[in-house]
C-alpha cells in the first residue's frame, strides 16, 4: 500500500469516527463520508467493503484507549490512593481527548445495537479492568491499608461515577456547556472514596492495644 492510499484509508476512518459520534451510524451515509474525506463514493470501496467493515474497524480501535490499558503502566510507587488518583485522572483526561470522546460516544450509541460493541465494553472496558482494581484492593486489605470488606463491591464502586462523571462531561462539551463543575467531581470522588475504605489512624491503634 502506498503512502496516498494508507493516508486515504486513515483520512476515511477519522471522518468516519466524527461522523458516526456526531450522526449515529444509521444516519451517516457512505456518501456523507466520502464528501467529507474529498472523494468519489466510489472510492470509498477501493478500502472497505461496506460502511459495516468502517464501523468494525473502529470497533477494533477501541482496544487502544487509555481505559482498557489502565493497568499495564502502572507504576510501583503508586499504591492506595495515589492509585485511585491516576485512575481517575486518566478518565478525565479522556474525557478531554478529541478522538477517545469520538470513540466513547460512538461506543454509548452502538452499546444497544451492535454485540461485538457490548461484548468488548464488558471485557476490555468492565471487567478486566474491575477484576485488575479488586485485586489490587484486596492488597492493600492485606497490607492494612484499607478495611476489609469485598473487593469486588469496591472496585464496581470505584469505577461506576467515573465513567458517569465522564458521560457528563462529554454531553456538557456536545451542548456547549461549563464542565468545570462536572471535571472537580473526578478528584472528589477519589477523597470521598478513600475516606471511606482507609483505616484511621486510631484503628491501627485500637488493633495494636487489643
Amino acid at each position: 500500500m502506498d503512502n496516498k492510499s494508507k493516508s486515504t484509508k486513515e483520512k476515511i476512518l477519522e471522518e468516519s469516527l466524527a461522523l458516526f459520534s456526531e450522526k449515529g451510524y444509521k444516519a451517516t451515509t457512505v456518501r456523507d463520508i466520502a464528501g467529507k474525506v474529498g472523494i468519489r463514493q466510489g472510492a470509498i470501496y477501493n478500502h472497505f467493503k461496506n460502511k459495516e467493515e468502517i464501523l468494525q474497524t473502529l470497533v477494533n480501535n477501541l482496544t487502544e484507549s487509555a481505559l482498557v490499558h489502565l493497568f499495564e503502566e502502572e507504576s510501583q510507587s503508586k499504591t492506595g490512593k495515589q492509585l485511585l488518583a491516576r485512575i481517575a485522572t486518566t478518565f478525565k483526561l479522556i474525557s478531554f481527548d478529541p478522538r477517545n470522546e469520538a470513540l466513547f460516544r460512538l461506543m454509548m450509541q452502538e452499546l444497544f445495537r451492535n454485540e461485538k460493541i457490548r461484548d468488548l465494553y464488558h471485557e476490555h472496558f468492565y471487567q478486566q479492568n474491575v477484576k485488575r482494581l479488586s485485586s489490587l484492593l484486596f492488597q492493600m486489605m492485606q497490607e492494612e491499608q484499607i478495611r476489609s470488606s469485598d473487593p469486588l463491591l469496591l472496585a464496581n464502586e470505584f469505577f461506576a461515577p467515573l465513567f458517569y462523571y465522564q458521560m457528563q462531561v462529554v454531553l456538557l462539551k456536545m451542548d456547549g456547556k461549563s464542565t468545570s463543575s462536572a471535571v472537580t467531581m473526578f478528584e472528589k470522588h477519589v477523597d470521598l472514596f478513600w475516606d471511606s475504605i482507609r483505616i484511621q489512624e486510631n484503628e491501627t491503634i485500637k488493633k495494636t492495644l487489643f
